[in-house]
């Protein structure tokens, strides 16, 4: 057997062990979902670590992707998520259409995904700070230097990515925006594949798989203690995570028994966006194409008074903002503030049906 994917195999066999961890359910559906999510971090680090990974030659790729189904912590499901492979040592010109989504933000990114399970902010842009001409078209550049003129996305030394969030409200109804991305000094000549290349890449795609197992399994393993209860932990977990700096992150852990209901109650604040989403034990939201696991600002209905009710539960209860639990019993969750002049936190309790 060729030596190059024999390690790849016995190396990805390893990682499997993070189903096996004393805290994740046993039940089937966690375990068959478990083995489904490793092959959709596979995908991912393939896509992202053996292909398009010369930065002198860069291309915006799909990173947690709703098309192919490629769901990585806590993914929002209005989220259009874009990646390209960087480094420091270059400059780059990115050039773009806006589209009619409502919200575009650039990050410049430090992945540590294969070797600590950290992605660390170097840089960040809102299409707030660009200049949009009347065809809808901007540019800006990336580099570790501030140009002499133009919109700056600032690089660090070592920075290998440049991350991009576009944000829906009504997905069925807007455009996203184009992007393209040219290294303006691509020095050095061009190296055909080597195995020793392809070797490293693989060892790459398998560090990414493990790093991010790893880091969403420990944040089930923190959210796992308090169930149903809803409380700011912080935000340098989840910025540490690749998170962007205007969102407000609230995560946890939800379990219930078929004929239990969880009622959140909160106040709305002026802000950008929000939603909150159901996701499994894995920390991937559930499937939003065909039932009703999330809401957002655009779907979700106020009460009278302005506040919002959302009801977690098996069954449609008669009121509320109802989230469908789709057959599971347990898993994690996400709310979002987006740009917003206070953080609320929910109140939440569980009711019988």
């Amino acid at each position: 057997m060729n030596a190059t994917w024999e390690k790849f195999c016995t190396d990805l066999l390893e990682v499997g062990k993070v189903l096996e961890d004393e805290i994740v359910p046993q039940d089937p559906l966690t375990q068959a979902e478990g083995v489904r999510y490793l092959s959709r971090l596979l995908r991912y680090a393939t896509i992202n670590c053996v292909e398009y990974t010369d930065p002198r030659w860069p291309q915006f790729t799909s990173a947690p992707n709703p098309n192919m189904m490629t769901k990585v912590g806590a993914d929002n499901p209005d989220n259009i998520y874009m990646r390209a492979n960087i480094s420091g040592k270059y400059s780059y010109r990115i050039i773009g259409t806006r589209g009619t989504v409502p919200l575009i933000t650039f990050g410049s990114r430090v992945n540590r995904y294969h070797i600590d399970g950290t992605m660390l902010q170097s840089g960040d842009l809102h299409i707030h700070d660009l200049e949009v001409d009347e065809n809808g078209r901007f540019e800006f550049i990336a580099s570790v230097d501030k140009p002499a003129e133009g919109v700056w996305l600032p690089l660090a030394s070592d920075s290998n990515l440049i991350s991009v969030r576009q944000t829906h409200q009504d997905r069925r109804n807007e455009v996203i925006g184009e992007l393209s991305i040219e290294c303006l000094n691509p020095e050095g000549d061009f190296e055909p594949l080597s195995p020793e290349e392809l070797g490293e890449r693989l060892d790459k795609s398998v560090g990414i798989v493990k790093g991010m197992a790893e880091t969403f399994l420990e944040w089930s393993r923190d959210f796992m203690p308090q169930p149903n209860e809803i409380f700011d932990r912080g935000q340098e977990q989840f910025q540490k995570a690749g998170g962007d700096p205007t969102i407000f992150y609230l995560h946890g852990y939800w379990k219930l028994a078929e004929d239990e209901a969880w009622v959140i109650e909160t106040e709305v604040p002026n802000c950008e966006y929000f939603n909150f989403v159901l996701q499994n034990f894995w920390v991937e939201s559930l499937d939003y194409n065909r039932t009703n696991i999330y809401i957002n600002n655009h779907t979700a209905k106020l009460n009278d008074d302005g506040t919002l009710t959302i009801v977690v539960a098996a069954k449609d209860p008669g009121y509320g903002n109802w989230i469908n639990t789709d057959s599971h019993t347990e898993g994690t969750w996400a709310m979002r503030w987006i740009k917003a002049d206070s953080h609320p936190i929910p109140t939440a309790k569980v009711v019988k049906l």
